[in-house]
């Protein structure tokens, strides 16, 4: 059946009359074979945008690690210290509250986000697609050419030519995943120790050197294999798209309203060499739309769809096709956005988008409220947090004139860049704390221990665990009250 034929009224979503597309991925064959995508290299103007944006980013992600704060990075990781720096803010395992609710809040921002502006964020922000279209596939299209070029490389034989083209391009691969590697530990261990790591033998660092080694081949694998697979089958934000869009969600859209039926230019009227909606054959069809059927939004698309079949799990919105679309309209003369950024309703409808849904203003409620907790918590969080514990294993002492003794450990832990000159008091009952050594200063975005010795007269004690309460102080000021327990003789 010809295209044009399957929908002669635009008040008909073709749409709704073919979904066999739902039934494969693009990307593997019906026998389960991997079906390889060449992508048509993009131009326009949305491609352009997308590369400014994408080297801002490649360039904060590679140079964050050396840009400091008072010898501290502005983002750091540290999952083995349990140290974390987000932008100058410090995080301690004390803080994991706050970790907890940046979390939740980031959470609810992602499925506004989605709801109402679908996957943009994979075709303009994620790591994956920037890497592997800013940087591994404009290697591949530099050194093996366009689609058409990539595709006869791949089915010539191996001589000197090809051997030469394919081992650059994955030695040039790997170099770049063991950069990407090389980075990401970074943000995790500090370049200080990424450094040390880097230039000493492997041997004296083998840990560090394995771990390199691994992610190196890791995003290899990735990128020079697995490709648009993450997007397809391992990446979980995919899967939660389809249940967090509906028909009202900004998306890269197929105005089917005006593009169908589908006719190609050979099958239309021109006139003063701009082609026509009028068919050249009187029982073509009663309506012949702006698509010419030209495929090239398939053709650019990097995971392989038809953007014309609907909003799809593949698609990551990279808006390759709407600059591939708007290249052919102008050439015919025809209006641009034939693919555009916009929602089914809309085009459904032949009206603006809606934004402000019910559920994106319950959603809007639920981001306002998490994020004005956090941003509470955050704010009256105190500069320096203490934990002081008994010292394990060790009983009470007994000393003259009816006293007692326990040792305890105190670890204080700067949540500034600058060094904070705390003090431990105790608050209940009434006794006396020695400190074991002086009170140390703690430097900023680092943490100290101190031994200290707490006594106590029989009289204030409760029982066998009396209940003690600790203060600590910054520049007079209580800022923290730390409970414990203090261990006395079985009283009579």
């Amino acid at each position: 059946m010809n295209p044009v034929e399957k929908n002669n009224s635009k008040d008909i979503n073709p749409i709704t009359l073919e979904e066999s597309f739902r039934d494969k991925v693009s990307s593997i064959t019906e026998d389960g074979k991997r079906n390889w995508i060449y992508p048509k290299k993009p131009d326009g103007f949305y491609y352009k945008a997308r590369t400014v944006l994408s080297w801002f980013l490649l360039g904060f992600l590679f140079l964050a690690p050396f840009i400091k704060i008072n010898g501290n990075p502005i983002i750091l990781l540290n999952i083995l210290e349990r140290k974390f720096i987000i932008f100058g803010v410090v995080f301690w395992p004390q803080d994991f509250y706050l970790l907890f609710l940046a979390m939740i809040t980031l959470i609810v921002f992602i499925v506004l986000f989605t709801a109402l502006w679908g996957r943009l964020f994979c075709g303009w922000v994620c790591p994956q697609t920037i890497f592997m279209e800013m940087l591994f596939r404009k290697v591949e299209y530099f050194i093996e050419g366009d689609a058409v070029n990539q595709r006869r490389l791949n089915k010539a034989p191996w001589d000197k030519s090809k051997i030469f083209k394919k081992t650059s391009k994955h030695a040039i691969f790997f170099g770049l995943s063991f950069l990407i590697a090389n980075t990401f530990l970074a943000y995790i261990i500090g370049v200080d120790a990424l450094w040390e790591i880097v230039t000493k033998p492997p041997t004296e660092h083998l840990a560090g050197f394995t771990a390199i080694t691994i992610f190196s081949l890791v995003f290899y694998g990735v990128f020079s294999r697995f490709r648009e697979q993450v997007c397809l089958v391992a990446c979980p934000y995919g899967r939660l798209q389809s249940v967090l869009v509906d028909n009202d969600s900004i998306a890269v859209t197929y105005d089917f309203a005006r593009g169908e039926g589908r006719a190609p230019v050979k099958d239309r009227i021109m006139k003063d060499g701009v082609v026509t909606n009028e068919p050249k054959k009187s029982d073509y069809g009663k309506a012949i739309g702006d698509c010419i059927d030209c495929e090239q939004c398939v053709k650019v698309c990097p995971t392989g769809i038809d953007i014309r079949n609907g909003i799809q799990l593949e698609c990551i919105n990279c808006t390759a096709c709407m600059d591939a679309c708007d290249e052919i309209m102008r050439k015919i003369g025809k209006p641009e956005k034939l693919v555009t950024y916009t929602s089914y309703n809309a085009v459904n409808e032949s009206r603006e988008p809606r934004f402000f849904t019910p559920r994106v203003i319950a959603y809007m409620v639920v981001f306002a409220i998490v994020s004005t907790l956090f941003t509470y918590f955050l704010s009256t969080r105190a500069d320096v947090n203490a934990v002081i514990l008994r010292e394990p294993g060790m009983l009470y002492n007994e000393l003259p004139d009816s006293r007692f003794s326990n040792f305890y450990n105190a670890k204080l832990y700067n949540k500034t860049f600058n060094e904070i000159d705390a003090e431990i008091r105790l608050i209940f009952p009434e006794g006396e704390i020695n400190l074991l050594g002086d009170m140390q200063t703690v430097p900023g975005a680092q943490q100290t221990e101190q031994r200290l010795m707490v006594f106590l007269h029989e009289s204030v004690l409760e029982s066998q665990q009396t209940p003690i309460q600790f203060g600590l102080f910054k520049d007079g000021e209580l800022i923290q009250t730390i409970n414990s327990r203090f261990i006395g003789p079985t009283l009579n």
